[in-house]
């Protein structure tokens, strides 16, 4: 049995959890979210908790135990808090700035890189070089950032490229002079 798959998924007030035969529905005050899941496991709301219980003693639903309630308990943060992620642009040159539903960088090559912004998603580029991503869905968020990011990732000797808010660049010494 999943230890994370154990614990309940406590519902807060305003948000409602619909359970349909493989689809689970969270409405909250940001929006809506919805989840296909597969009859490894069984999804009963109780109260004001959400119980993700496997179906049978097999690897595939344990799996799949504590995939589906950290899903859920995803998704129920979603609707009332949101996601955040943000990144940084370092290097001489580089900027981003947001023009309606499009992120237009440029990142040192002899084109500027435009990046629709997906629906459900919303970008701020301040002139800094930082880009904020705002969203209710974590997958969504973090897929948009991932793709972002992978346009110019960052570099170990001058540490120019994207790079996450958090994320540590290992810096590397460059070449020293030969004797």
């Amino acid at each position: 049995m999943s230890k994370i798959g154990k614990l309940p998924v406590a519902i807060p007030a305003g948000v409602t959890v619909t359970v349909a035969p493989s689809l689970v529905t969270v409405k909250g005050p940001k929006g809506e979210l919805k989840q296909d899941y597969n009859d490894n496991v069984k999804v009963e709301v109780k109260g004001s908790e959400v119980i993700v219980t496997p179906t049978a003693e097999s690897k595939a639903a344990n799996s799949a135990h504590g995939l589906y309630r950290n899903l859920i308990s995803n998704m129920v943060t979603g609707v009332t808090t949101g996601y955040t992620k943000s990144l940084i642009i370092t290097g001489v040159g580089y900027r981003a700035e947001v023009q309606g539903k499009l992120l237009v960088m440029n990142l040192g090559y002899s084109t500027d890189f435009i990046a629709a912004i997906p629906e459900g998603l919303s970008v701020v580029a301040d002139a800094q070089g930082k880009i904020t991503v705002t969203g209710i869905s974590k997958q969504q968020v973090g897929e948009f950032c991932a793709q972002i990011r992978k346009l110019r990732k960052p570099e170990p000797y001058k540490g120019k490229g994207i790079r996450y808010e958090t994320e540590v660049i290992r810096r590397k010494v460059g070449k020293t002079g030969v004797k």
